[in-house]
């Protein structure tokens, strides 16, 4: 598709645009008659896809002291009194101490965004939040503001935020389920660090867990969490007959380190053997199944560019995990895992799981969902995505993506950014219709088509209050990465992606 003598002129242009501002088992045929009859199209349930939320406790650096000396009821109190005198000096000093990039989400923001959900989507079925609670650079602003506190204090404070953060959400919306994955800013002992068996999962394991029904399951779902961050739960009513599998892809991250900073092996390959069991207990018991994690598989291409690495000459492409294991064990499953449902760019995109074997004309394929984030650091609006989900089939019908008008969550209005029906013109969210969306991008290489503009209009989640920041972005993705861009949402793995971008075939 793109030959080695564009590639370095493509990755100055796209590093631009992303610059901060299987069948039913034969046995029991009861079962699967069943299954099938629950299949039958049921009522649309919506439901709420978060992300990325980064919640900055420090924002007001006077009210972090409070905060750090008092019960998490007291919080909300604290976080929503007047700021203090020094608010943005103090600030300011601490954004410059820890090298911060950008503005994670402030008090009056989570506020603002939760207030909208509960306006636009007042009746969800359910809420996901795939990973990110906690804000940038959390060790650096806790030490700034903190010197001389000891690891456990360090770990106590980044627990208590989590739990506050997930009580919000949960107050927002009293007794609609709530379902979280852990990020890799969501740790006790510092961005893509974790221990298994940690004190951090110990200590934020009930309010993860807390607005989720209780099943005969609950005791097994809290220990495996308290294990690893991951948990296996079935869905509530009126999803029928469905799971959801909530990763803790830190693990699995190409960035991954214990607490320690030494690698841990065992961590890794527990949570995918782990996976492989759950997938393979839900094709028996003819369940249809949701995965959410935090950090997407395949190709990072910003990163990929940043590190000048000319794919077309022989250099692998940086990959987001460590592995392509997490991608070939859900396709193994393709046959119940209904949808993928991801965050960490920030970015509103999907992507297409599906076996890289170009002898064969088709085979598995799961549509992935990546969900834009509430916090602005990198220049986006913050935004959250209101879904159409039929219960009986687990397939999302449609969705719509809802902006904010700024980043700071004072005198925000939000608005409906874009109706995926609406703008793609596909009947839903299946690996089907986004196999359809990718064709029509790779017939139009200059992102000349409508779909195309939409798409990369809408990746921003910059709208008509991006402003110039969204305008040039856009604009430098537009005309110079986007067949790359188009090979990493089809190709998960390095081989593909390489096979694609380099071509020169289209």
């Amino acid at each position: 598709m793109i030959s080695n003598r564009y590639w370095k002129i493509l990755r100055n242009a796209f590093a631009l645009a992303l610059l901060p501002a299987a069948l039913i088992a034969p046995h029991d045929r009861a079962a699967a008659q069943r299954a099938a009859q629950q299949e039958k199209p049921g009522k649309d349930v919506s439901a709420l896809l978060l992300s990325d939320f980064h919640f900055d406790p420090f924002h007001d650096p006077a009210k972090a002291q409070r905060l750090a000396a008092a019960p998490i009821g007291e919080w909300e109190s604290i976080l929503a009194a007047p700021p203090s005198a020094d608010q943005a000096k103090a600030f300011a000093a601490l954004q410059q101490s820890c090298q911060a990039r950008g503005v994670d989400t402030p008090y009056p923001l989570l506020q603002s965004s939760l207030q909208a959900m509960r306006e636009k989507e007042p009746h969800a079925g359910f809420i996901t939040v795939s990973g990110d609670l906690l804000a940038h650079s959390f060790d650096c602003r806790y030490k700034t503001i903190f010197p001389g506190k000891s690891q456990a204090d360090y770990e106590l404070f980044s627990e208590k935020t989590v739990n506050y953060l997930v009580g919000r959400v949960q107050s927002s919306f009293p007794g609609v389920p709530v379902y979280v994955a852990l990020g890799n800013n969501d740790s006790g002992c510092g961005d893509y660090r974790m221990d298994a068996h940690g004190g951090f999962l110990a200590g934020t394991e009930k309010a993860i867990l807390a607005a989720q029904p209780t099943s005969p399951e609950s005791a097994k779902t809290a220990a495996d969490y308290e294990n690893g961050g991951y948990y296996s739960v079935p869905m509530a009513a009126p999803m029928l007959n469905t799971r959801l599998i909530a990763l803790n892809n830190i693990f699995l991250s190409s960035r991954y380190a214990s607490c320690s900073g030494s690698a841990d092996q065992a961590a890794v390959t527990s949570q995918l053997t782990w996976l492989e069991k759950q997938l393979a207990d839900a094709r028996n018991n003819h369940q249809k199944v949701w995965v959410m994690a935090h950090i997407p598989p395949g190709v990072d291409l910003y990163s990929t560019f940043i590190h000048m690495r000319n794919v077309c000459g022989g250099d692998a492409p940086v990959m987001f995990l460590s592995s392509e294991k997490m991608a070939d064990i859900l396709l193994d499953y393709a046959d119940v895992v209904r949808f993928v449902l991801l965050g960490h760019t920030h970015m509103d995109e999907m992507r297409l799981l599906k076996a890289e074997d170009p002898a064969a004309k088709s085979g598995p394929s799961i549509a992935v969902k990546l969900v834009p984030s509430i916090s602005p650091v990198n220049g986006n609006n913050p935004a959250f995505t209101v879904a159409s989900i039929d219960p009986a089939t687990a397939t999302v019908r449609d969705y719509a993506v809802f902006a904010a008008s700024n980043q700071t969550g004072i005198a925000t209005t939000w608005s409906k950014e874009y109706t995926y029906s609406d703008t793609y013109h596909q009947p839903d969210f299946s690996p089907a219709s986004v196999q359809a969306l990718i064709d029509e991008f790779n017939a139009d290489l200059e992102a000349k088509s409508a779909a195309s503009q939409a798409y990369v209009h809408n990746y921003f989640v910059s709208g008509p209050s991006g402003g110039p920041a969204g305008t040039l972005k856009a604009t430098a993705m537009l005309r110079s990465a986007w067949p790359l861009y188009v090979c990493a949402v089809e190709h998960n793995s390095a081989k593909g992606f390489a096979a694609c971008a380099c071509s020169g075939s289209k």
